[in-house]
């Protein structure tokens, strides 16, 4: 293992997602079996938490939308699995949500500190809201923080999913505030050459500004346009 990784749980964007072994909800895993999908390793503070509560419940109504674009989600906490599985009966009781994904019972913290998921200006033992989209090659591609007392939004982790998906694909980028099935950005010209003949495309196509900023449409669009993933995106039930 890296060292650096080792001492500080220093993860970056770009690197393979550091390898472990958990006790979950859903008994023992490994990232290695996650393999060929996109994995969301998520952590929260505690169970039993008013913030946390909400975010396990919005996860798992929005489990669905993340398997249709090959992700897994893998939530991580340093609270015991007992504590862990009467949280989650508790969520099934209380509103008849139950929890699709696996829970890591992260006890002594080793995974957490591996991840960097615990902030010591902030707490020694508990993990802020970190967030690791990892794709189907185990390499890291995106890295969330948040504080404790502040939600995630779901719809924006699967909007950076469908984001990296369809850049992949694609061989472009996505521009700023970029939604599924919109254009995309192609790359820009290397050589003289292709800068005249882009602009020529651009003044034929009006698909751009300049040369170094054009666009087109995506191909293999997957968003699903119905009425559950709109009401999902406006943050409804």
């Amino acid at each position: 293992m890296d060292y650096e990784i080792m001492m500080n749980g220093n993860v970056k964007i770009g690197m393979y997602a550091p390898e472990f072994e958990a006790d979950t909800t859903m008994g023992k895993i490994s990232l290695e079996q996650y393999k060929g999908k996109w994995v969301i390793l998520f952590s929260h503070p505690g169970d039993f938490t008013p913030v946390c509560t909400t975010e396990i419940i919005a996860f798992s109504k929005a489990n669905t939308y993340f398997e249709k674009l090959n992700t897994c989600l893998i939530g991580l906490s340093v609270d015991s699995n007992s504590s862990h599985l009467a949280w989650v009966y508790d969520i099934y009781c209380k509103t008849g949500v139950r929890v699709p994904f696996p829970i890591i019972a992260d006890r002594n913290g080793s995974i957490a500190r591996k991840y960097g998921m615990i902030s010591n200006d902030v707490s020694t033992t508990e993990t802020v809201r970190n967030v690791f989209v990892i794709d189907d090659k185990g390499v890291v591609r995106t890295i969330l923080v948040y504080p404790m007392n502040i939600g995630r939004c779901i719809p924006e982790i699967l909007r950076v999913v469908e984001a990296l998906q369809t850049a992949d694909s694609n061989n472009a980028s996505t521009p700023v505030n970029w939604v599924p099935c919109e254009p995309i950005i192609i790359p820009a010209p290397k050589t003289f050459e292709q800068l005249e003949e882009r602009n020529k495309q651009i003044q034929k196509d009006r698909n751009g500004m300049a040369w170094y900023l054009s666009f087109k449409e995506p191909k293999d669009c997957k968003v699903v346009e119905n009425r559950e993933s709109k009401q999902l995106k406006e943050g409804k039930e």
